[in-house]
């Protein structure tokens, strides 16, 4: 069975010292054409590293490029989705990942992004395990406040 390794990131940026995550539309499949709502990942290509992956697909995604990587946060979610080709086993390894930097520019591959609260985040998301990932990083960051990061 075919498998796929990619790296991807809850970024936030933090006001009046809440957490703000950043979720970016995705457009529908062409059955369904409903979208969905998710964080920033992509494919690990060549020799890169995780971190080095998460910051060239946030960027691509996003425009962001001020990304400052919260230690001790490093999750990984799997799941199998469908192609023409046949099933497909997918594997995503997830950071934490602060921003100060409030407009995005969305790529090609989305149709939008908004800066949720943990609460709206939550009633946005559609699929469970991204429902837990930003859950736990919720709880990490009730352990470990967020900070604002310098100008």
């Amino acid at each position: 069975m075919p498998r796929e390794l990619s790296a991807g990131s809850l970024v936030f940026r933090v006001e009046d010292a809440k957490p703000f995550f950043l979720l970016l539309h995705y457009p529908g499949r062409r059955r369904s054409g409903k979208g969905y709502w998710d964080f920033p990942k992509g494919h690990v290509e060549g020799q890169e590293t995780e971190e080095q992956t998460v910051r060239r697909e946030v960027a691509e995604e996003t425009g962001i490029h001020d990304l400052e990587f919260k230690r001790g946060f490093r999750q990984t979610i799997r799941y199998f989705f469908q192609t023409q080709e046949g099933r497909i086993f997918k594997v995503v390894i997830f950071y934490l990942a602060q921003t100060k930097t409030k407009d995005v520019k969305v790529s090609f591959e989305h149709t939008g992004y908004q800066w949720a609260t943990f609460g709206e985040a939550m009633s946005q998301l559609k699929f469970n395990n991204a429902k837990i990932l930003l859950n736990k990083a919720n709880q990490f960051l009730s352990r470990e406040p967020p900070t604002k990061i310098s100008e």
